[in-house]
């Protein structure tokens, strides 16, 4: 086998290994969600959760083997955050859709889908300038309250009234918190892009 053709078998096992494959799943579980969720009977909303869950939970264990095994690519670097990103927007544009978010609820969605677009944004940037934007600790912990929210709020009436109650808060502290991190990432941003100012003012 010629050297070029070794180089290509190599790039599609990494573009096929297992966090590649595990992040793809995230974004063959959103149709999943979105269908069982519209059918709107009792086991079809937990399905929904359930499919959700899952699939937020793959978010770790791509990661994790991708860590362990030494099989971090371009591509899945490139992929993971979108995958992410259109696994929530999905729920959260569905949520708002059928009434599940609505009134001054639909702000918390608003404000969480604006800074992952205000993040993309800043990454894109930064990726220019060869400066990485590492996710912070405080990021994690809103990803973390903001799926245990939208999972909550996917069961509906499905559950009890408390459950979607508590959803509805956790949303709002996900929303916080997406405030606070948003900010941190603008003002890295902001700091980068000012080094562009006449004589390199800060």
């Amino acid at each position: 086998m010629t050297t070029s053709g070794v180089a290509a078998k190599v790039g599609i096992e990494m573009l096929f290994n297992l966090p590649n494959m595990l992040t793809l799943s995230r974004i063959v579980a959103i149709p999943l969600v979105v269908a069982c969720f519209w059918l709107d009977r009792g086991w079809a909303q937990w399905l929904s959760m359930i499919l959700f869950v899952t699939a937020a939970v793959t978010d770790w264990f791509d990661g994790y083997f991708a860590r362990r095994y030494h099989q971090i690519s371009r591509f899945g670097r490139f992929l993971d955050p979108i995958a992410d990103k259109l696994l929530v927007a999905a729920a959260l544009v569905m949520l708002v859709n059928t009434g599940v978010l609505s009134g001054l609820n639909v702000l918390a969605a608003l404000i969480i889908l604006a800074r992952e677009i205000l993040v993309s944004g800043l990454r894109e940037f930064l990726a220019e300038l060869r400066v990485g934007l590492p996710v912070s600790a405080l990021a994690k912990w809103k990803t973390a309250v903001q799926m245990v929210a939208i999972a909550a709020l996917l069961v509906g009436d499905a559950a009890a009234t408390w459950v979607t109650q508590i959803g509805i808060v956790l949303i709002w502290i996900a929303a916080a918190l997406t405030l606070i991190t948003g900010y941190d990432y603008l003002r890295t941003g902001l700091r980068h892009m000012a080094e562009d100012a006449p004589g390199g003012q800060k």
